[in-house]
């Protein structure tokens, strides 16, 4: 690879690792090309970034950015996973990726929003509930008590109805 493409795939790594809310390294050995090729369509289906890149360019990649301290991780064959929006998401695609793959992939280190932190942090954010369970969660919350209240006004209306009609049953 010559140099000017060198600095070009700098530059852009630079960039997705500015805007970058979660990211997470992973090494990897011994994964055949067939499960190279799933594992990248589950990252990108999801909308997460899947890169293999040399740990000397993504250390360069990632000075001045909230990266700054994750790759200093980066030792060995390494792959960067880079999530933008959602940061539960990318955690529970890579959870899942790292069932499927067993022993041949290892999470080295992550970052979410900032923050430094290791592969049982990852574990934790990926058991939580994403954002649109979340919102569906407070979506009930907050309709809870209007459900309450129409089923409390008519309860009275219900219970007279049924003695109405025990009675016109008891008088046939």
């Amino acid at each position: 690879m010559q140099r000017n493409e060198k600095q070009e795939m700098v530059g852009a790594l630079h960039q997705k690792m500015a805007k970058a809310n979660f990211a997470a390294a992973v090494g990897y050995k011994n994964i055949d090309a067939e499960a190279t090729v799933k594992l990248r369509k589950t990252f990108r289906d999801n909308k997460v970034e899947y890169k293999v890149v040399k740990n000397t360019l993504a250390r360069l990649a990632a000075k001045g950015t909230p990266l700054e301290k994750f790759a200093e991780q980066l030792q060995g064959p390494s792959a960067i996973i880079l999530g933008y929006d959602d940061v539960v998401l990318p955690a529970k695609v890579l959870r899942d990726v790292l069932k499927e793959q067993g022993e041949k992939m290892t999470v080295k280190a992550g970052v979410i929003q900032g923050n430094l932190v290791d592969a049982k942090g990852l574990q934790a954010l990926a058991d939580m509930p994403g954002l649109p369970e979340l919102r569906a969660m407070l979506l009930g919350i907050i309709t809870s008590p209007a459900a309450k209240l129409v089923r409390l006004l008519n309860t009275p209306a219900g219970q007279l109805a049924r003695v109405l009609q025990a009675r016109s049953e008891k008088a046939a």
